[in-house]
């Protein structure tokens, strides 16, 4: 009966041993029979990442981070243990962030293809390149991270429209509206302009292009020369070539006196012509307004009334004078 009670109390603290072996084993995840693979995976800051956080590849679980360890030049070491039956993507690299609102945290394993266009992970996965059997890896920034950059850039915003709000008050609208208006006539005044001296505009088109074809038959005559001088080397021909070039220099000056001189005229006729229209301006209000003798003349219609009477009389007269000219002419001859 004894050597019964001490069999079955030894079963029970064998079943106990076997049992606590295996759930330290199951906590730990120990690969027994090397059925998982170890990666290894570089980083110079893991945040809030922890021993026992998943490892995902595509969205799905492939193992569990078994080791945290600080390494050689700053770095930080993340042994990662992940099942055989997962393949690793080409060319992998290693992103560790959050994977819910609570705080977890999770190694994704992906293509470096496939990282996000962020300037501050593109860094840290190049600085953490060039391991043989480490992986390069970056730690995205966590909520709490993104909420204070939030709030702050929310800060920003509040305080640029709060100055905002003080500088445009009601009379920089007024002035801002003034400034469109007077752009608005500036405009206007800029199309009459341009309408009214297009005629100048095309002259002074039509003399350039006389001016450069005239240039044009320079250069060919230039070019002329110098496949002459080039052509021959002796003899008086290059005397000749000499003056011709002369010639041609002297051409080319006058060309150019001309269209300086085009340009003057055009000057001097665009500020003769101004002159004219305000003077013909001037004189129009004049005559609008019956200043003048020839404005009176122009307004008054009490004048055209008496020279129209005027010239009744002279022909009354006239016809009286031609039927009886002794009532006005009396000859005595003594």
């Amino acid at each position: 009966m004894k050597r019964t009670n001490d069999y079955f109390v030894g079963v029970v603290v064998l079943l106990v041993i076997l049992t606590l072996t295996g759930a330290t084993l199951w906590v730990k995840q120990t690969d027994i029979g090397e059925r998982r693979s170890k990666v290894v995976a570089r980083f110079r800051d893991v945040g809030n990442a922890r021993v026992g956080n998943a490892v995902v590849i595509r969205g799905v679980r492939a193992g569990t981070i078994e080791a945290i360890e600080l390494a050689r030049g700053g770095w930080v070491h993340v042994r990662m243990t992940l099942d055989r039956s997962m393949q690793l993507p080409g060319t992998p690299v290693v992103l560790l962030n959050e994977s819910s609102l609570f705080g977890e945290w999770q190694a994704t394993i992906t293509q470096r293809s496939a990282l996000p266009h962020d300037e501050t992970v593109q860094a840290q996965i190049a600085e953490s390149s060039g391991g043989d059997d480490v992986l390069p890896g970056a730690t995205l920034p966590d909520i709490a991270k993104l909420t204070a950059v939030a709030g702050q850039i929310a800060g920003d915003v509040a305080n640029v429209a709060g100055r905002v709000e003080v500088a445009f008050d009601e009379r920089a609208a007024r002035e801002l509206r003034s400034s469109i208006r007077n752009f608005a006539d500036l405009s206007t005044t800029l199309s009459h302009t341009v309408s009214a001296h297009a005629g100048d505009l095309d002259t002074l088109s039509r003399g350039l292009q006389s001016a450069v074809s005239s240039l044009n038959r320079t250069a060919l005559s230039a070019a002329q020369i110098a496949a002459r001088v080039d052509s021959s080397s002796t003899t008086g021909e290059i005397r000749q070539i000499v003056d011709d070039m002369a010639h041609a220099a002297a051409e080319l000056r006058r060309g150019s006196a001309q269209i300086r001189l085009m340009s003057e005229q055009l000057s001097r006729t665009q500020g003769r012509l101004d002159s004219f229209l305000t003077n013909g301006d001037s004189v129009l209000v004049k005559l609008n307004s019956g200043q003048g003798s020839l404005g009176l003349l122009l307004n008054d219609p009490s004048l055209y009334r008496n020279s129209d009477s005027l010239l009744t009389q002279l022909r009354g007269l006239v016809t009286e004078v031609r039927t009886n000219p002794k009532k006005f002419v009396s000859v005595r001859i003594f």
